[in-house]
């Protein structure tokens, strides 16, 4: 089923700022409910709730720029990077689903993130996870976005191709 331009375009609009949404609200009810480096065990030490102000990248990357520099590399070119990216998938239609949703969340997560540093000049991290598998940093949903998005982009970027040549071969047929 082929979905018309407008509507493909709300859709992947709506996708972006549901992840702006989510993203944003879950960080408000942590800026108004957990005091700073608070540390809330939601089960044991492999769920935490914590808040920690980012003024730098992931892993505090450039907290220590110079203000100009900070805002060069951590607003505008972001929003430049941010803004292509979002004239890309709704621009191009040979995308698969998967890439345009993988766009789309990165797109969202990073927004969200930029709001923060825009708005209130750091990022509110508040969630640490320590599984057997898994064991991580503070992190935010901008940061769970970012990093769905990525992985559905690897997946389509991995298994999509088989699926479109496997397609022309049985047009072929």
């Amino acid at each position: 089923m082929k979905i018309s331009g407008k509507i493909r375009m709300i859709l992947i609009l709506f996708l972006v700022f549901l992840n702006i949404s989510c993203d944003q609200i879950s960080k408000r009810v942590v800026r108004q409910t957990i005091e700073p480096y608070e540390r809330i065990e939601v089960f044991k030490d492999h769920f935490v709730l914590t808040k920690v102000e980012n003024t730098g990248a992931a892993y505090s990357l450039g907290s220590d720029l110079g203000p100009i520099l900070k805002i060069f590399l951590l607003q505008i070119l972001p929003v430049i990077v941010l803004l292509f990216l979002l004239r890309q998938i709704l621009i191009k239609t040979n995308y698969s689903k998967e890439t345009i949703i993988g766009f789309a969340f990165i797109i969202g997560g990073g927004a969200g993130n930029l709001l923060d540093r825009i708005m209130y000049g750091s990022v509110t991290d508040f969630l640490i996870l320590d599984l057997v598998v898994i064991k991580t940093e503070i992190f935010n949903l901008a940061d769970v976005s970012i990093m769905l998005g990525g992985v559905l982009i690897l997946y389509s970027s991995l298994f999509g191709k088989k699926e479109v040549l496997k397609n022309k071969i049985n047009e072929l047929d």
